[in-house]
C-alpha cells in the first residue's frame, strides 16, 4: 500500500514536472523521478568507499542491494582503472630506492585478490553475498586455474627487476602449497625469493596476528621491508609493517 501510494504521488507529478519548462522546472526536484536507482548507487558507493578505507565494522556479507552494483564494478572499468592505479603508484614508490646490493630490500605480496584473481568463483557465488565457505573455495584452489591479475604482475615483474627479494605471504593453508606453486607459475610469477602458507600452528591466529609475527621474523633476519601489497588491511596492518603499504580494491570480503 505504501509503495502504491509512492507511485501515485510520483505519476501525479508528471505534468507538473514536464509542463512550463522553462518557468516553473525548478520547482520540482528533478531527481525525484529518477532516484531510486541513484540512491542505491549512491548508497552502495559510500559503502563500499567505508570498507576499502577500513571504517566499517568487521563484516561478512556485502548488503543485499548492493550485489549488482558490486558485480557490475569488478566487471567493469572501476576496478581495472583502480587496480591499475595501484599497481603504478607502486612502481614509482618501489623506483625511488637505490639498493645497496645486500639482497635485504624486500616487497611483501599476498595473493589471492592481489595477485591472482578468485573472480570466476565468487561470480558464481553472489560476489559477497554468501558467507565465505572454505570447503568450496578450497575445491576452487584446488583448480589451480586463478588468473594473474594484470597490473599486480606487471608490477610483481618490475619490483624483481629492481633488485627487491620477492616474499609471498598468503593466508592459504600449507596443504594448498603444490597447486599454489603451479597456479602462480603458469599464471606468469616466477622467481619470488620465499612463499609463506599457513602451517597448522597458525590456524587459530587472525591474519593480521599470522601475518605481523612473518614480518617480524623478516625484520628480525635483516631485512627491510621496503613495500607490500594486499588486498585486506589485515595483510598490512599490525607489526613490523612495510615502509609503505599498498591496498588493492576488493568489495568481495573482509578477512580480520
Amino acid at each position: 500500500m505504501r509503495i502504491f501510494v509512492k507511485l501515485l504521488l510520483l505519476f501525479s507529478l508528471f505534468p507538473l514536472a514536464f509542463s512550463n519548462e522553462n518557468s516553473s522546472s525548478y520547482l520540482i526536484p528533478r531527481p525525484l523521478i529518477k532516484n531510486i536507482d541513484d540512491n542505491v548507487n549512491l548508497h552502495c558507493t559510500s559503502w563500499r568507499f567505508a570498507a576499502e578505507t577500513n571504517n566499517l565494522a568487521p563484516w561478512k556479507t556485502i548488503p543485499a542491494e548492493c550485489a549488482d552494483y558490486v558485480k557490475d564494478y569488478l566487471m567493469g572499468e572501476g576496478y581495472v582503472v583502480d587496480v591499475e592505479r595501484v599497481s603504478e603508484e607502486a612502481k614509482l614508490y618501489a623506483s625511488s630506492f637505490q639498493s645497496n646490493g645486500d639482497g635485504k630490500d624486500i616487497w611483501i605480496f599476498d595473493i589471492d585478490e592481489t595477485l591472482l584473481s578468485n573472480l570466476p568463483y565468487y561470480m558464481e557465488h553472489g560476489c559477497g553475498l554468501e558467507v565465505f565457505n572454505h570447503s568450496k573455495f578450497d575445491k576452487w584452489v584446488e583448480k589451480g586455474i586463478a588468473p594473474a591479475i594484470a597490473p599486480s604482475l606487471k608490477l610483481y615483474q618490475k619490483v624483481i627487476d629492481l633488485g627487491y627479494k620477492v616474499i609471498l605471504l598468503t593466508g592459504r593453508r600449507e596443504n594448498h602449497r603444490v597447486i599454489t606453486v603451479e597456479n602462480l607459475r603458469n599464471a606468469g610469477f616466477h622467481n619470488w625469493d620465499k612463499l609463506i602458507l599457513r602451517s597448522l600452528d597458525d590456524r587459530n591466529k587472525t591474519a593480521t596476528m599470522y601475518k605481523s609475527e612473518k614480518r617480524e621474523e623478516m625484520v628480525k633476519e635483516g631485512y627491510r621491508i621496503r613495500g607490500n601489497s594486499g588486498d585486506q588491511w589485515s595483510d598490512l596492518l599490525g607489526s613490523a609493517m612495510s615502509e609503505r603499504s599498498f591496498k588493492l580494491p576488493n568489495p568481495m570480503y573482509y578477512i580480520p
